[in-house]
Order: C-alpha cells, then sequence, then structure tokens
C-alpha cells in the first residue's frame, strides 16, 4: 500500500494542535480593504478554530499532522 499524500495547499493554511483542534486564519482580508469598516479589519485578526463539521475533511487533507 503506498504512502497517502498530503494535499499542500491545506499543509500551508491548517495546524493541527495537540489537543487535536486544527487551526486557520480568517479569509477576506488580502485585498479591497477600503470598503472594509475597522472593525471587521480587527476582528479578521489572528486564529480561529475549524469548525467541528469541517474537521473530517481537514484530518483527511492532512493524514500525517
Amino acid at each position: 500500500m503506498p504512502k497517502m499524500k498530503t494535499k499542500r495547499g491545506a499543509a500551508k493554511r491548517f495546524k493541527v494542535r495537540a489537543g487535536g483542534s486544527v487551526k486557520r486564519s480568517h479569509a477576506f482580508k488580502r485585498h479591497i480593504l477600503t470598503k472594509k469598516t475597522t472593525k471587521s479589519k480587527r476582528q479578521l485578526r489572528g486564529t480561529t478554530d475549524v469548525h467541528h463539521s469541517n474537521l473530517a475533511s481537514v484530518h483527511a487533507m492532512i493524514p500525517y499532522a
């Protein structure tokens, strides 16, 4: 049986924490920022957890993380 390959795009976007949860960064913070309010840009800073409904697919994309 060959080894499973990691989806490289997912490996760059997600990090698996020690407890098994997966952290991700926010979208919509790259460009066209002039029409977005300061509050919305501030709330997009930092990282957050991947929602539990998407965890199975994320773990399938990064099997060895």
